[in-house]
């Protein structure tokens, strides 16, 4: 059963992370999620400052809260400041992080400060974590719960504004034409993606976040060019990750999220060589004949 939890919580992570980061592929902003992962230690601190408390709802709180400023702060820095989007993301990490680290010098130099509650979860340890109801019965591992309704409300946001993401994400000009706010849609899609990255960070680390967010949308982005076959391809691909990366993990007896990790760059590489729609080899064959 630990083996199921574990590749569960991985499916479910990876099929969220993947759908969103379908539209952050679309919109260039693919290393957002790597903003929010490197700039939510203030919030871990502010959340301990404010409460006294280290437990993990806490600081999970606290990381959504500086998730969703980093993307406005991000969003506008691009907008008012001019920036290109690589240059703001750039800007807004490493300045909160660097914050976030003056912080913990001045206020929990002496404090047992612990941030990897957040920022490097092990997924192998989610099965430990059960959830039990009070008749003692268990159904399994609490992120698994978690992440299923997180992806149901993922599902339900795509599902609902399908048409408004479409639009804002190839051309923004034309959804104002029609009375359809880029910058709403940006900030509710990018709310979204500090959601789920926050929610994933405890479960399978800020790495693996990372690479689920970004390699089965980019895979599925060179073998289609179709939205719809990308969204479903990135899913399919996602939970292609989490169970080759489990077994890999389990072959070579090494960290489950690094086998993950590895099996995502696998697979886009594979992608790139191969892919029917715009492969290297495709490419080099077509320029021969």
């Amino acid at each position: 059963m630990l083996a199921f939890w574990t590749i569960l919580t991985a499916s479910l992570v990876a099929v969220a992370c993947a759908l969103l980061g379908c539209y952050l592929v679309l919109r260039k902003m693919a290393m957002v999620s790597d903003a929010i992962s490197h700039s939510i230690l203030p919030g871990l601190l502010l959340a301990f400052l404010i409460t006294g408390s280290r437990d993990s709802v806490t600081m999970l709180i606290g990381a959504a809260a500086l998730g969703l400023l980093t993307t406005l702060i991000i969003e506008f820095l691009h907008r008012k400041g001019n920036l290109q989007s690589d240059a703001a993301i750039g800007v807004t990490f490493t300045a909160l992080f660097a914050i976030g680290i003056i912080l913990i010098t001045i206020f929990a130099e002496k404090v047992d400060f612990d941030q990897e509650c957040v920022l490097y979860g092990e997924i192998a340890y989610t099965p430990l974590d059960e959830w039990i109801l009070p008749n003692g019965y268990s159904l399994g591992a609490r992120t698994a719960w978690l992440m299923g309704a997180i992806l149901l409300l993922v599902l339900a946001f795509i599902s609902l504004a399908y048409k408004e993401l479409l639009i804002t994400s190839f051309d923004a000009s034309f959804a104002l034409a029609i009375g359809i706010s880029s910058s709403l849609w940006h900030y509710v899609l990018m709310g979204m993606v500090s959601l789920v990255t926050v929610t994933a960070f405890e479960a399978v680390g800020a790495i693996l976040v990372v690479a689920l967010l970004i390699c089965p949308a980019a895979t599925a982005y060179l073998l289609t060019q179709r939205i719809n076959r990308m969204l479903w391809l990135s899913a399919l691909i996602g939970v292609l990750i989490a169970v080759l990366g489990y077994y890999l993990a389990v072959w070579i007896d090494g960290s489950v999220a690094g086998a993950m990790a590895t099996v995502a760059g696998l697979l886009f590489l594979l992608a790139l060589l191969f892919s029917p729609v715009d492969g290297v080899w495709k490419n080099k064959w077509q320029k021969a004949n």
